[in-house]
């Protein structure tokens, strides 16, 4: 539970450096796809590191085999693989799902807008 819970940290951390960034490159003008694309290799090497770091320094907890290491080790697997997991999820789902809101809160402007006028 508490390597879920530090897991989710890092998790919300990585996904915020790329979603800040995003709004950035929007506030300097520039149209969602355009962000989405610049942002997305810009920031890789950030957060490709980040999560890196955080697996490898787990890396040895992992492959402890004493006994006091055994309480920590199921918490230590579940950080390490999961900041993996999390890493590709933000790199992909990120800002496809950045792409998907934009795109419905587009649509419900647009349609609030034609209401308005009718």
């Amino acid at each position: 539970l508490i390597g879920i819970v530090a897991l989710a940290g890092v998790v919300v951390n990585d996904s915020l450096v790329l979603v800040d960034f995003i709004n950035r490159y929007r506030r300097e003008g520039h149209n969602v796809y355009e962000a989405v694309l610049e942002a997305g290799p810009r920031r890789f090497r950030p957060i490709l590191l980040t999560s890196l770091t955080t697996f490898f320094g787990l890396f040895p907890l992992l492959m402890e085999k004493s006994v006091q290491a055994q309480f920590l080790i199921p918490m230590a697997i579940s950080l390490a693989y999961g900041v993996l997991f999390a890493t590709v999820i933000t790199l992909v789902i990120v800002p496809s799902a950045y792409l998907f809101i934009d795109n419905l809160s587009n649509r419900k402007k647009a349609h609030n807008a034609h209401i308005k006028l009718d």
